[in-house]
């Protein structure tokens, strides 16, 4: 049994995953978690506008990376990966950063590209969904500054590509109202639709027989749909809604106020802010693949394990 340590710092959260893993070098390892954490920290605060990570995010940040740091130490993991994604890519002072994780946790912060998201992210969802077999599945990873398209099967990935377009990007650019306005919901669909189509010419949308959602405004927009009394893993995880109830619930939180989000009961106060542009922009990814693929996908299933557990399995 090896225990490994996965840290996944993107532009709204940093989490950590702590594994058991059995199997470490088949073909199918299986993760047993000790220790799943997650902190909104918005690293990408105001990083689509001015290039630059802000030294509050900063400060934010290494404050939760310090204190994963004492639980790794603490638990006794033996391998430790800590991959940062669409925020640090983007941002020119990303070195100040990459610095304060390595003297924290002793380990080399790597920041991964696009296309190395997107197949981490596959790999994490499809570890725990059963298998299709040789029917592509389309794992679409929903995050604060990018998005990723991946379509595999049960040999690995076909094509992916990673855009950049996220929830917490779309709501600083686009939707500054409370609520938005209809001229800042359609530029923000612009910029989505604009996206998806850029997308497709690296990914063969059409071929996908079922879409798979992660990351936490998928499985948020998962709890609105449901009703949930309370934010639970067990109640959304492996959860396949039609698309027009899943495009119901999207656009339920899009034309909320601040604060009726905020008194959602299943809703992480991290996510109030931008879980309207998430909405958006999940409805408007299951709209084109219903129009792809002619009907043929009628729902969407919702993964609690993504490019965390991706991580967490590259390193057992």
């Amino acid at each position: 049994m090896t225990r490994v340590a996965a840290i996944d710092c993107g532009t709204n959260s940093i989490r950590l995953l702590i594994a058991d893993v059995a199997g470490a070098g088949e073909a199918s390892p299986k993760l047993t978690d000790v220790v799943r954490e997650m902190r909104v920290v918005r690293l990408g605060q105001g990083v689509d506008a001015t290039g630059e990570f802000a030294q509050d995010a900063l400060d934010r940040t290494l404050e939760a990376t310090r204190d994963y740091a004492e639980l790794i130490r603490r638990h006794g993991a033996g391998k430790v990966r800590f991959v940062a994604t669409s925020a640090t890519r983007d941002a020119r002072n990303r070195q100040v950063f990459i610095d304060g994780v390595r003297e924290l946790l002793g380990v080399e912060p790597e920041v991964i590209s696009g296309d190395e998201e997107a197949a981490l992210s596959f790999a994490g969802a499809s570890s725990v969904l059963p298998s299709r077999g040789k029917d592509p599945v389309l794992v679409v990873d929903l995050g604060g500054g990018s998005t990723e398209f991946v379509l595999g099967d049960a040999d690995g990935v076909i094509a992916a590509k990673s855009v950049d377009v996220g929830c917490v990007r779309m709501t600083e650019r686009h939707l500054q109202d409370d609520p938005p306005t209809a001229d800042q919901i359609a530029a923000a669909e612009a910029d989505v639709d604009a996206a998806i189509s850029h997308a497709a010419q690296t990914v063969p949308l059409d071929r996908a027989t079922a879409v798979i959602g992660v990351a936490g405004s998928v499985t948020t927009i998962t709890a609105h749909a449901l009703k949930l009394p309370e934010y639970s893993p067990a109640a959304i995880h492996g959860t396949e809604l039609g698309l027009d109830t899943v495009r119901q619930a999207c656009t339920s939180l899009l034309d909320m106020t601040r604060d009726d989000r905020a008194a959602l009961p299943y809703m992480h106060p991290g996510r109030v802010d931008v879980i309207g542009a998430g909405g958006l922009v999940w409805r408007r990814v299951l709209e084109r693949m219903a129009d792809v693929t002619e009907g043929r996908i009628t729902t969407a299933v919702t993964s609690e394990h993504d490019i965390l557990d991706g991580i967490a399995l590259s390193i057992s």
